[in-house]
C-alpha cells in the first residue's frame, strides 16, 4: 500500500479511521498513519464497516465498472441528511428494486442497510474522533454543518454538543468486528447497548434506551467501550469465551430476569426457548420469554444468539440470522 503497487488491486482494500474512507492498494493519495488503517479483503468487507469509497481510486470499480446510475445512488446517500427513500431514487431516474438487488448481489447488504450503515458512521465516527461539529459535518460528506446535525438528531435524538458540567452522558462509540460495524453505549454504570448498525430496528432501540436510561447521548471514549472493544477482539479471536465488562441493561423485572439467565448459557452451547422458560422458573412463559429475547439491547455480550427454535432452527435474530449462525459457528469451532 506504501509503494502503491497496482499489482494488488483486487487483493485487498485500505480503510482510513481518520477519514473514513476506503482505497485501492495503488492510490496515489498520501499514505495514512499504520495505526489509523484497517483491511479489508474487498469493498463490501470496507462498506459493511461504515467506511465510504474513495473518489480518486474509485476502489468500487475493482471487479469491473461500476455504473453511473450506481454512482448516482452513492451520491444521493452522501448528499442527504436523512435517508434516500424509494421516491428520491425514482426522482433521480434509479428503479429501487434494481438498487436493491444491486446491493443485495455486489456487497451482500440491501441499499437500505447501506444507508443505515453511512449514517451511522457520518454521525459518530468523527466526533469519536474528536472532530469537532464543524469538523465532523466536513469530514462526514456533508455540505453543511445544519445538514449534519439534522441527521445525528434523527438518530439519537439529541445534537451533537458538548454537555453541562453536571450532565450524565451516555457515550456512543463506532466498533468494527469481522460480521460487520457495531454501535455500543455505556454509562459509568457499565455497558447499556451494543448492536449491529444496520439492524432494522436500530433507532427504535435507541429510543427505549434513552427512556430506560435518561441522558444525552455524545460520542466519545469511555473505560467500559475500550473493555468491550478489547473483548470482542479477543472473542472473534477464540481466545475468550465470557465477557466480563460490567453491563447495565434496565429493563422489566421479566426481561432482567431472561437476559440475566441469557449470560448463564455456556459458551458453545444453545437452548430453546422453552428451556430458558423453564430456567427462569417459569415455563409457560415461553411468548414472553421470546419478546424479551428479541429486547434484548447488548448482542454477543448478552448472548441472544445461543437461543434457537425447539426443533433446532435458527429462528429470528435481530443481527440477521446469517450472522447468528456466524456466531454460533465460531464458538462450535472453539
Amino acid at each position: 500500500m506504501r509503494e502503491r503497487d497496482e499489482s494488488f488491486d483486487g487483493a485487498f482494500v485500505c480503510a482510513v479511521r481518520t477519514t473514513g474512507i476506503f482505497c485501492r492498494p495503488g492510490c496515489g493519495a498520501k499514505a495514512p498513519r499504520r495505526e489509523n488503517v484497517e483491511f479489508y479483503a474487498d469493498s463490501a468487507g470496507a462498506l459493511r464497516a461504515g467506511f465510504r469509497p474513495c473518489k480518486r481510486c474509485r476502489p468500487l470499480d475493482l471487479a469491473g465498472e461500476t455504473p453511473e446510475w450506481v454512482r448516482a445512488a452513492f451520491d444521493l446517500v452522501e448528499r442527504s441528511p436523512g435517508r434516500v427513500r424509494s421516491f428520491d431514487l425514482r426522482r433521480a431516474g434509479i428503479h429501487p428494486a434494481r438498487a436493491a438487488r444491486w446491493f443485495k448481489e455486489r456487497f451482500g447488504m440491501t441499499f437500505q442497510s447501506f444507508q443505515r450503515a453511512r449514517r451511522v458512521s457520518r454521525a459518530v465516527g468523527p466526533l469519536a474522533n474528536g472532530s469537532g461539529v464543524t469538523n465532523a459535518a466536513g469530514e462526514s460528506g456533508f455540505e453543511s454543518e445544519s445538514g449534519f446535525r439534522e441527521a445525528f438528531e434523527r438518530l439519537f435524538g439529541a445534537p451533537p454538543s458538548r454537555l453541562a458540567p453536571d450532565a450524565r452522558p451516555i457515550v456512543v462509540d463506532w466498533i468494527a468486528t469481522e460480521l460487520g460495524p457495531m454501535l455500543a453505549a455505556a454509562r459509568d454504570e457499565g455497558l447499556c447497548f451494543l448492536e449491529f448498525v444496520d439492524r432494522r430496528a436500530l433507532a427504535s432501540q435507541i429510543a427505549i434506551l434513552q427512556r430506560r436510561i435518561p441522558g444525552p447521548i455524545v460520542p466519545g471514549e469511555h473505560g467500559h467501550l475500550a473493555s468491550v472493544r478489547r473483548e470482542l477482539e479477543q472473542y472473534f479471536a477464540g481466545r475468550l469465551q465470557r465477557f466480563t465488562t460490567p453491563v447495565h441493561a434496565p429493563g422489566t423485572e421479566f426481561q432482567e430476569r431472561v437476559w440475566s439467565a441469557l449470560r448463564e448459557i455456556p459458551y458453545g452451547s444453545t437452548c430453546s426457548y422453552a428451556d430458558l422458560a423453564r430456567r427462569i422458573g417459569d415455563p409457560t412463559a415461553v411468548r414472553a420469554v421470546a419478546s424479551a429475547n428479541g429486547r434484548n439491547r447488548i448482542a454477543i455480550v448478552v448472548p441472544c444468539h445461543r437461543v434457537i427454535g425447539s426443533n433446532g432452527a435458527l429462528v429470528g435474530y435481530a443481527g440477521g440470522v446469517w450472522r447468528k449462525q456466524k456466531l454460533l459457528e465460531l464458538e462450535a469451532r472453539r
